[in-house]
């Protein structure tokens, strides 16, 4: 039969039912016309990455930010695509902030589909050194770097996941990192609160199942190492361009030999956001060229 393909599936050990179905539904999975996506962090370097091929995927994204400039600039650069974005300013640390953004980008937009947290980041302050000992981290850059990263995920998830429990189903999308597997020197309050993404992650994807619809999924990815303005000068030389010694170790720990590109996290998000993962909840999924997989031997 054309345009489609035979599928075996083992349902007992002496029984096989074969299955066709069409090859064209694996591209409607991906086109995401007529989805409503709200980006935490769009305006970022990796959120609005995301927000770009979610638009070329023809979904309408709304893009929640502190600051919308770059957003601005990003929807006037995408020609046509750039009508598909909304812009609504955001403080994820603010609960009143974030329930009227989820409120604006319903009424806007008519409703809401998935949800991404995007919104995140480290702080030079809340990280060791040799001028900088762990003893001496000042605890207003320690509170800073969790709250921004695990309350910055919880209560955008409130105030969105309440809609989605209202109308039984939606999707949510968290960003956690490597160091959520394994702890990274030199950024422990960092390390800390992705670990505790990761784990809320699951939480919720139980929660919202099982108390208010199946149909509503949580679920995470979690980059490796990209190359972002908060890391960029931690990872290479701002006078040179070439790898620091912690630029050159990460390098020498990743198989793939390489820092990750924004395009690299196109994949894992577009499939977690699309029916084709309309079974899988509650994971954490590495995009991370293998950093996690390897011993170092």
């Amino acid at each position: 039969m054309a345009g489609t393909a035979i599928l075996a599936l083992e349902h007992e050990p002496e029984t096989a039912e074969r299955v066709s179905f069409d090859l064209a539904e694996l591209t409607r999975m991906y086109d995401f016309t007529g989805m409503v996506v709200a980006v935490t962090g769009g305006a970022g370097i990796l959120g609005s990455e995301i927000a770009r091929a979610l638009a070329g995927c023809g979904a309408q994204v709304a893009i929640l930010d502190i600051n919308l400039e770059p957003a601005r600039d990003m929807a006037d650069h995408m020609g046509k695509r750039g009508k598909q974005f909304s812009l609504f300013r955001c403080d994820v640390l603010n609960r009143d902030s974030i329930a009227q953004a989820a409120q604006d980008v319903a009424s806007n937009m008519g409703k809401i589909d998935c949800l991404i947290n995007g919104a995140g980041g480290n702080k030079p302050n809340a990280t060791t050194s040799s001028e900088m000992k762990f003893f001496d981290l000042p605890a207003d850059a320690l509170r800073w770097v969790f709250e921004l990263n695990i309350l910055g995920t919880i209560l955008p998830c409130q105030a969105f996941g309440r809609i989605m429990a209202a109308q039984n189903h939606g999707i949510i999308l968290n960003i956690s990192s490597m160091n959520a597997f394994r702890p990274l020197t030199r950024i422990p309050a960092y390390s800390a609160a992705k670990a505790a993404v990761s784990n809320f992650t699951q939480w919720l994807a139980v929660h919202m199942a099982q108390e208010y619809s199946p149909k509503i999924r949580v679920n995470a990815i979690a980059p490796g190492f990209f190359l972002t303005n908060q890391n960029r000068f931690l990872l290479t030389d701002k006078e040179t361009g070439t790898l620091t010694k912690r630029g050159n170790t990460i390098i020498a720990h990743t198989p793939m030999a390489r820092f990750g590109e924004p395009k690299d996290l196109f994949g894992a998000a577009l499939w977690l956001l699309s029916p084709a993962s309309e079974f899988v909840t509650g994971t954490v999924i590495p995009v991370d060229g293998g950093f996690a997989a390897y011993g170092g031997v």
